[in-house]
């Protein structure tokens, strides 16, 4: 599949992957790497996006089919793109699913689509992942090759999920359909520790976080916070049966097989934390992040005994410790969840492109979106205005 053409009269060559295991890990990471050691997020990383495949979290039985794109040049991969064909609109976190209703009962067939996204996982990054000094032009050959490919494969429509807001701006301009979402953040505005975080809140949203840590810590047990070499086997057995109980009460089933957590613990223990709770010699509860180059992303919790407030401890304000102890600028708590608000983090905007084939149906998701981004703006003013932080000259804490 030809891309676009440079001004020297190469063109750039767009090849699919059925797997990761396609392109090595160097040429993929190159792209998605974005120059540093540690990767912006580890989510579009060639070692996290083939452990989804090795365990079979991923593939033709899930309904996340791999259509992963290849920009080269010369020979060289200048881009690369997660990208899947989709029977269903499950494990994405920005829905659709009024959309497929509405398609269908118009006489369409939504289903297949394609899924530009990190299956399972509503972490904002890069979607068009390019190699240093070709971005303009690995951007515009992979979605001249994803367009072809929707095209070829008679699909409804492309999505692209999560991505930055500079990819949205770009993507807006050569005519795809932006979609404003939010979730809720949380900002490290140079705290020293936690209590200066705590300083920064109303006088209620410092005690009531007060109280709810002492609660939380009193639970009769100790609270392990483990990265790297220090996660073991023992610790996925435990955390795989919290995931399966979260799973199956929010999903019906969980997303990741058992193989998935044994794949992290060989190939990306540099990119976790994990914290759990031990009592009476048993691992109890737990919450699982992956560690960005600026940001930790919360991503699963779970529990097999239900103690007051261990979730917020877990799954927020442990993180928000690490994040500040490590000079991590924001932590992302995954999607969903006013209750957050009061824990200090705030709204804020994610994005999503979409292509639509039929032209009628694309303007009327057109004028949806319109509207959805309005009532998304005036919500997020709504809920910082709301938010736990102090006011304009309210004092700063003196107890």
């Amino acid at each position: 599949m030809d891309g676009d053409e440079m001004d020297g009269g190469e063109t750039i060559e767009i090849t699919v992957l059925g797997s990761l295991g396609e392109i090595a890990a160097e040429e993929w990471d190159a792209c998605a790497g974005d120059g540093g050691i540690v990767p912006v997020d580890p989510f579009t990383t060639h070692r996290f996006l083939k452990a989804l495949e090795d365990s079979g979290s991923v593939g033709n039985r899930s309904g996340w089919i791999p259509r992963h794109l290849v920009a080269r040049l010369g020979g060289v991969v200048i881009g690369v793109m997660p990208l899947y064909a989709k029977t269903h609109s499950q494990g994405e976190y920005i829905f659709d699913h009024n959309w497929a209703h509405a398609f269908e009962s118009a006489g369409g067939e939504y289903y297949p689509k394609l899924q530009g996204a990190v299956p399972f996982t509503p972490a904002t990054g890069r979607r068009f992942l390019t190699r240093a000094g070709f971005e303009a032009e690995g951007r515009s050959a992979l979605i001249q090759g994803a367009l072809q490919i929707a095209e070829r494969m008679d699909v409804s429509s492309l999505h692209v999920t999560f991505c930055t807001e500079a990819e949205r701006q770009w993507g807006e301009a050569i005519g795809l359909l932006a979609r404003t979402t939010q979730q809720f953040h949380w900002l490290n505005r140079g705290y020293r520790d936690f209590d200066a975080f705590l300083a920064d809140l109303s006088s209620r949203k410092r005690k009531t976080i007060r109280k709810e840590r002492e609660r939380a810590q009193a639970f009769g047990g100790e609270i392990v916070v483990l990265a790297g070499d220090a996660i073991e086997p023992e610790h996925w057995d435990a955390f795989w049966r919290f995931y399966q109980d979260t799973g199956s009460r929010k999903w019906g089933r969980p997303y990741l097989t058992r193989a998935f957590f044994d794949r992290m613990q060989e190939t990306m223990r540099a990119d976790i934390l994990l914290v759990l709770a031990r009592r009476d010699g048993r691992w109890v509860a737990g919450a699982l992040n992956f560690i960005g180059r600026e940001t930790l992303f919360g991503r699963y919790w779970g529990c097999v005994e239900e103690h007051p407030f261990l979730h917020f401890e877990l799954c927020y304000y442990q993180a928000i410790d690490w994040a500040i102890d490590h000079g991590l600028a924001r932590v992302e708590a995954g999607a969903q969840g006013e209750h957050k608000l009061a824990r200090g983090y705030l709204p804020t905007v994610t994005h999503s492109l979409h292509w639509i084939g039929d032209p009628r149906f694309a303007r009327a998701v057109a004028q949806f979106l319109k509207a959805e981004a309005q009532a998304i703006d005036q919500e997020i003013e709504v809920l910082t205005a709301y938010g736990p932080f102090r006011r304009g000259g309210e004092p700063a804490e003196t107890e």
